[in-house]
């Protein structure tokens, strides 16, 4: 009877490590303890007398009964350490943030994460917070412009999908990469607080675009900064479709493909790559994509848990100068085929300035306008509205064509 008790129990012992991949069967359990608790059990009298007599005497148990002990002792403990590390393991995330996986967008979503364990101590804990990194369309494709294939939600839609069927619990964003629409029922209520949204000259061969003679190339996928660059310095010539993450275009550079390139510097500032900067162009230089250096959280709608969560994260300032921008954006019905600028900020009186830019793709025409206004949503989305109904008239039919 006692015997099958003690099979039971190792049978049940068994079960259990076996589910955790501990590899032990019934058998080789039951035998390893029947053997070392028999042993001890033969003994048991014996032992009793002895260890009077021992004890009286001041000396130890027999070595090979402590050693049997010892490996009694150990194999509960080693076995009690997986149960621990295995049940780590398992461990259910509270937070899956879902993410692209450039360099870029990682170092975008451990911010993330860190902000989140700085805000709430159950997220601090390990494991509470899990990055899912997921492969978009766009980051497959990489030898054609992002025009020729879809446009901007190529960086999102993957993750977009993800979100809806809950495989994340939010999705981390550049906002310059998200298109002006969501997808239904999911929302986008946080911006953290922006980066520098300027744009960095990079050359092995000058410290500014200036410097450089006439017929120099420069690599750029972005029509923005190509026709703004073209209509200043005429005499440069641009190569397209210069993709890849940051570190990839940097290695064009030094392999000469191009003389120089421009990079949104608030990117390099997220790797701390700054040392490849050569110059820093102003805003009068170079107007910043819209939402250039700001990083969006989104969550599906109804979501109350996560949308709390990423609430305390969410930087007002930097919210309401996206959603201006945005709704230029939107007015214009701009995509990557066309040419389009946008900054809104607070100035020294907390008004919101706005500047916004239009131009052909070769950059022979510019057309800009700037609003100023409260510093309140309504009041700067109404600015990029009317701001993209006014380059639009004075655009005209044709405009982005050339």
């Amino acid at each position: 009877m006692k015997e099958d008790k003690l099979t039971n129990k190792a049978a049940s012992i068994s079960s259990s490590l076996h589910g955790l991949s501990i590899s032990f069967s019934t058998k080789s359990f039951l035998s390893f303890y029947m053997e070392t608790s028999n042993q001890t059990l033969i003994s048991a009298n014996l032992t009793n007398f002895r260890s009077s007599v021992l004890s009286a005497n001041g000396l130890s148990p027999p070595p090979v009964l402590r050693q049997r002990r010892r490996n009694l002792t150990f194999f509960i403990k080693a076995s009690v350490s997986a149960v621990e590390q295995q049940t780590q393991k398992n461990k259910v995330s509270l937070i899956r943030i879902g993410t692209r996986g450039s360099p870029l967008a990682l170092a975008q979503a451990y911010e993330t994460r860190d902000k989140l364990m700085a805000s709430s101590s159950e997220l601090a804990e390990e494991g509470a917070i899990e990055i899912v990194v997921i492969k978009t369309t766009g980051d497959k494709i990489l030898s054609q412009p992002l025009a020729d294939i879809g446009g901007k939600g190529l960086f999102t839609k993957e993750i977009d999908e993800a979100l809806l069927n809950s495989e994340i619990d939010i999705a981390v964003h550049s906002m310059k990469d998200v298109p002006t629409y969501l997808p239904e029922k999911t929302i986008l209520p946080c911006n953290l607080p922006r980066e520098d949204v300027r744009d960095a000259f990079i050359s092995l061969n000058g410290t500014s675009l200036a410097d450089l003679p006439a017929g120099s190339v420069i690599g750029t996928a972005s029509l923005r900064r190509k026709s703004q660059l073209l209509h200043r310095y005429p005499s440069l010539s641009v190569l397209e479709n210069f993709r890849g993450n940051v570190q990839t275009r940097l290695k064009k550079l030094n392999d000469g493909v191009v003389v120089a390139t421009l990079l949104a510097l608030a990117g390099l500032k997220r790797l701390s790559m700054t040392e490849h900067v050569s110059s820093i162009l102003s805003i009068d230089d170079m107007l910043p994509a819209v939402a250039q250096g700001a990083i969006g959280i989104a969550c599906r709608e109804g979501d109350d848990k996560m949308a709390n969560y990423i609430a305390k994260l969410n930087h007002e300032e930097t919210r309401l100068a996206v959603a201006c921008e945005r709704a230029f954006l939107l007015t214009l019905d701009g995509s990557c085929r066309t040419p389009i600028a946008g900054y809104a900020y607070k100035d020294e009186d907390g008004n919101c300035l706005f500047r916004g830019l239009v131009a052909s793709p070769d950059g022979t025409k510019v057309l800009e306008t700037s609003r100023k206004g409260l510093y309140s949503y309504e009041d700067m989305i109404l600015m990029g509205k009317d701001a993209g109904k006014e380059l639009l008239s004075r655009a005209g039919p044709g405009f982005f064509d050339s």
